[in-house]
């Protein structure tokens, strides 16, 4: 196991830079850091002998010698990557640089218990490790996403509405039972804006990101870190009322957007619209299979279906409406959209655009971009395993954020 306390700030600022770069020369990772080029090619050397990084190919060469491209050392160990959905467990092994080594997925369901679900995702992980060779030694860190409000510091989770008696349940401990390695624990939406983040190698400083799902999130990006609040309940926006006089929400309160727009809400639109008569293809589905899901919507959406497509849009409409007043307090350069109910289709994106930029003020949304989470499907584990590096290797001089110099942070 790595001895990070042992790394000086000026061996952490290097880590950090070829974390965020994903590989650079030796002359690019010198020049990149705010102190002389002797002292870093001093500690890139020393940082080498130790393996903590190592040299992997050549960069493209500009006349001369092909420079060699150093990355965080393979050998150092792997970070485990845990994404929990309420339908759904992503479970991956990934090297220090985030490459993804073996990565499995499989539905679950949040209502079997935590004891059930980390059970399995132990399993998941002993698993992985026999087919890559590895034992749990070699686990540097373990982050873990879960869809609920979590206090970041003990990694427990705080009134989990979807998540009833997973309150109590530390899954430090339980991941401890097999592993030396830190765990680390926080929301699933922060850690789909984590691997978001480092996917745009932090070159977005303040962005959000929403999934929308079982219900509906979002995670903060603010000059570069996760904004997480006092309590580790920031991004909660599934409950902030686009409709005082609408479906009571499973909090108490009417009108919560989570309500109105989340997959369930969804699913029971489109059921409601079927046993109505108004789409005879939805009807179909629903006789033959029992249920409507949001997939059957996409599906009947993107063929042209007139019901599904005024749900789609009702749905996309209100979701933008709650963005609108974050978009007017946050002024993000960027929205990302994510989750299952992303996949339903371009009516949905367009939709919440639409809404968003209706319902904005003009100075809040003249740089907006707003656009799918890029590569989705491995956003979360990546995202867990960011954390991960940042709350170990990085952490000692709370170098959190991409790019940023100690200097720079002061």
């Amino acid at each position: 196991m790595v001895d990070w306390q042992r790394l000086s700030d000026g061996e952490r600022a290097l880590l950090e830079r070829l974390f965020w770069a994903g590989g650079l020369s030796r002359g690019e990772l010198a020049a990149s850091v705010d102190f002389s080029k002797s002292k870093a090619n001093l500690a890139i050397s020393s940082l080498i002998g130790r393996e903590l990084i190592e040299e992997g190919g050549v960069q493209p060469s500009s006349g001369g010698r092909r420079p060699e491209v150093l990355r965080l050392s393979h050998r150092m160990g792997v970070l485990a990557g845990i994404d929990i959905g309420a339908t759904s467990i992503d479970v991956a092994l990934l090297a220090p640089d985030m490459t993804v080594l073996d990565h499995r997925s499989e539905p679950a369901d949040v209502r079997d218990g935590p004891a059930a679900v980390f059970g399995r995702v132990r399993d998941l992980l002993r698993e992985a490790r026999e087919r890559m060779g590895i034992g749990p030694a070699r686990v540097l860190g373990i982050g873990v996403g879960v869809p609920g409000p979590v206090a970041f510091g003990s990694g427990m989770l705080v009134n989990p509405p979807l998540l009833p008696g997973w309150e109590t349940f530390s899954i430090r401990e339980c991941l401890a039972e097999e592993y030396a390695a830190p765990v680390f624990v926080d929301n699933d939406v922060n850690i789909m804006a984590l691997g978001t983040h480092w996917r745009l190698r932090g070159q977005l400083q303040n962005f959000l990101v929403i999934k929308i799902g079982t219900g509906i999130g979002c995670g903060i990006i603010c000059h570069g870190m996760v904004y997480r609040g006092r309590d580790g309940s920031a991004g909660d926006v599934g409950h902030i009322c686009v409709d005082p006089h609408g479906t009571v929400c499973h909090c108490g309160n009417a009108g919560c957007v989570e309500a109105m727009a989340a997959g369930p809400a969804i699913a029971r639109m489109a059921e409601e619209a079927a046993r109505a008569g108004e789409s005879p293809r939805l009807m179909e589905v629903l006789e033959r299979n029992g249920m409507l899901t949001t997939v059957d919507l996409g599906n009947a959406s993107r063929a042209g279906d007139a019901a599904a497509n005024a749900i789609v849009q009702q749905a996309g409409g209100h979701i933008g409406r709650m963005l609108a007043a974050v978009v007017n307090f946050f002024n993000p350069s960027h929205i990302f959209i994510g989750g299952g109910v992303a996949r339903i289709g371009p009516l949905l994106l367009a939709s919440i655009r639409q809404s968003v930029y209706q319902r904005s003020l003009a100075l809040s949304t003249r740089h907006l971009d707003i656009q799918y989470v890029p590569e989705v499907e491995s956003a979360g584990v990546i995202g867990a395993a960011v954390m991960a590096v940042q709350e170990t290797m990085l952490a000692g001089v709370g170098l959190a954020g991409a790019g940023i110099t100690p200097r720079e942070r002061r």
